[in-house]
């Protein structure tokens, strides 16, 4: 909110797949939905899907969002998700219709005005138990302007809530997008394979998601929990144990950034050269440039995007062997 209030919020724009974007904003509450036996449909009816777009607070606006349908959701109800293109005034922009409508415990017509307020909570939600700061709409809605777009709520307590929100987009084209991936390397689901990797993530979910995907595609994998057990282990092992470390931020014990200094400071003939690549949910671009200079050679931005991250991996580790 600080930097949003004080006009330091910027966006960063760049060519975007919104088929790839809204597939992994819906997978990201896939055990959410299970665990609710929730009713879920997500539809994605779009005639362009390639756009110029700040990738990561476009994300963070679906996630909130669909985030508190399924919190206020109570089990067995149903919640749909939708992005549609409407017709567009301007023939260079794209217009988007995101609508996320649930049948859950809705909001009182009194409340309604006050939806967007800092820390504002209907005493309803504490009632329910749902936990929450009452922050993430305030920011939600200005991230929207800060685009240039709209959000509404319609809710009726007891009934559900749908929030719909327009957006316009610059249009991209497919090689904006994805042009220089494949010039950088081949698709990295063909190269990753046999490349070892030391996983440095404290959460428990978060890591068996990573290990999984990354095991499916050939890559070995080693986990350790925190970055003190990483530049121990690190430390440890003889050069060419690793091809690559992919390093959380924040975790007990010792942080990413720490650890990450830690291990170029090594005597360790691999110390300076072997790629270290932060994953966090800090996603501002100073957050970026602060990875970098510890030593970090990427930063990627959860949720991770999985074609990213084994883009990034075979890119550094091919240079590093280079």
């Amino acid at each position: 909110m600080a930097r949003i209030e004080s006009g330091t919020a910027v966006l960063q724009l760049k060519a975007e797949d919104m088929d790839a974007l809204f597939h992994r904003v819906n997978t990201v509450f896939e055990e959410d939905i299970r665990k609710k036996n929730l009713q879920y449909h997500a539809d994605l009816d779009i005639r362009h899907h390639y756009v110029v777009c700040d990738q990561t607070k476009l994300q963070e606006i679906m996630l909130n969002i669909i985030s508190n349908a399924i919190k206020y959701t109570p089990e067995g109800h149903s919640i749909h998700v939708e992005i549609h293109e409407a017709a567009s005034e301007n023939p260079s922009k794209i217009h988007y219709i995101f609508s996320c409508e649930d049948t859950g415990i809705g909001m009182s017509e009194e409340y309604l005005p006050h939806i967007y307020e800092e820390f504002s909570r209907e005493h309803t939600t504490t009632e329910n138990k749902v936990q929450g700061t009452g922050l993430g709409l305030s920011i939600i809605k200005s991230m929207i302007e800060l685009m240039d777009g709209s959000i509404q709520v319609e809710s009726r307590q007891g009934i559900g809530t749908k929030f719909t929100v327009d957006l316009s987009f610059d249009i991209a084209s497919k090689e904006e997008v994805y042009g220089n991936q494949n010039a950088m390397k081949p698709p990295a689901i063909h190269t990753i394979k046999g490349t070892r990797i030391l996983l440095v993530e404290d959460n428990e979910l978060n890591a068996e998601i990573a290990k999984t995907v990354l095991e499916d595609v050939g890559a070995l994998i080693t986990r350790v929990e925190d970055g003190q057990q990483a530049v121990k282990l690190f430390k440890e092992k003889p050069a060419g144990t690793f091809d690559a470390i992919l390093m959380d931020l924040m975790m007990p014990v010792m942080d990413g950034y720490t650890a990450t200094k830690k291990i170029r400071s090594l005597e360790h003939s691999d110390a300076k050269t072997i790629p270290i690549i932060a994953m966090t949910a800090n996603a501002f671009q100073e957050d970026a440039e602060k990875c970098i200079a510890v030593g970090m050679n990427a930063h990627l931005a959860k949720p991770l995007n999985i074609e990213k991250m084994m883009t990034t991996i075979c890119h550094l580790v091919k240079k590093k062997n280079e």
